[in-house]
């Protein structure tokens, strides 16, 4: 393990630290921006967790000790889930010990256990959130291992800097397996993420509430850790895509200059992902819960045919 390596997977956790709140305000305020609202400070996730890490968390007198750790365990996951993903370069030493199935795994695990907290306490809205937020990972969980097979058949491994070292050094080129995944892994971000049209962050409504219902009974600083767990998927899974369908910009091992221009290149990326996701909440609307799994076959179809174009192309 060299040096460089050591700094660069610190660097890519304290990044994904910071910049985590930073995409979620900046997808936020061009959200409101493009439905000619009054948007909100590019800095008001980080104002929400300095004031919620200073209040007090209230729990119920019947919570048991895994509704407290679950917050620790969430936000643990999606740290570790960003720190794999090769942002900013690809010599991580992280990177041997996980590869896309464990990077899908993570985020079910995290998923697992936000959902057994919600049904700790015994309230209906808990439940009802981790029954929808368990359907909603039975369906995606599946077509985003789909989306990251394709990129993998391309790379001929399933480790995710073997994937961006290859795809980066390919010639320029339009890939018919990758369209059909870029699409998949679009609808699975969505979904994942609690965004529109499969979820709505901004509204309380038992009806539609899916990421909210799980999180009612959180409060203080343990509710501060779900919201940055929350950035963090979102940054982690923003960082997936342009890992795959943009890998260019990732600094190779032994490149220190390679890393400090490798930054400015993703916050480029993410500021130009951040807007394409506030126009694609913008132009849909809020579909019914009832649909979300039509909605999420179509994205695990769309990538097997990017597999199975990509085997029929190789043959």
């Amino acid at each position: 393990m060299n040096i460089y390596g050591i700094v660069s997977q610190m660097l890519e956790i304290v990044v994904a630290l910071a910049l985590a709140p930073l995409l979620t305000g900046w997808v936020n305020q061009w959200r409101a921006w493009l439905q000619n609202k009054s948007a909100p400070s590019l800095w008001q996730p980080y104002r929400t967790l300095h004031k919620l890490f200073n209040k007090d968390s209230v729990v119920a007198d019947h919570g048991s000790p895994l509704f407290r750790g679950v917050p620790y365990i969430v936000f643990g996951c999606m740290a570790l889930a960003s720190s794999i993903v090769p942002t900013l370069s690809t010599d991580l030493p992280l990177a041997p010990a996980a590869d896309a199935i464990a990077l899908v795994g993570l985020f079910a695990l995290a998923r697992v256990f936000i959902s057994l907290a919600a049904m700790d306490i015994g309230t209906s809205f808990g439940s009802m959130g981790s029954r929808r937020e368990m359907l909603i990972g039975f369906l995606a969980e599946p077509a985003l291992l789909m989306v990251l097979f394709s990129a993998s058949l391309i790379s001929k491994s399933t480790s995710l800097t073997t994937m961006v070292e290859t795809l980066a050094h390919r010639e320029f080129a339009i890939y018919p397996a990758l369209a059909f995944s870029g699409v998949a892994f679009t609808m699975v971000s969505l979904a994942e993420n609690a965004r529109v049209p499969v979820d709505n962050p901004a509204t309380h409504l038992e009806l539609t509430m899916i990421h909210e219902a799980l999180i009612l009974e959180y409060s203080g600083r343990h509710l501060a850790l779900i919201e940055w767990a929350a950035s963090l998927k979102l940054f982690a899974y923003s960082c997936i895509g342009l890992a795959l369908f943009f890998p260019w910009g990732v600094a190779e091992a032994h490149a220190p200059l390679a890393l400090l221009l490798a930054l400015p290149v993703l916050v480029a990326k993410l500021a130009i992902g951040g807007i394409a996701m506030a126009v694609l909440e913008t132009l849909a609307a809020k579909m019914r819960i009832f649909r979300v799994p039509e909605f999420l076959a179509s994205a695990f179809l769309l990538a097997v045919i990017g597999m199975l174009v990509h085997i029929l192309l190789a043959t």
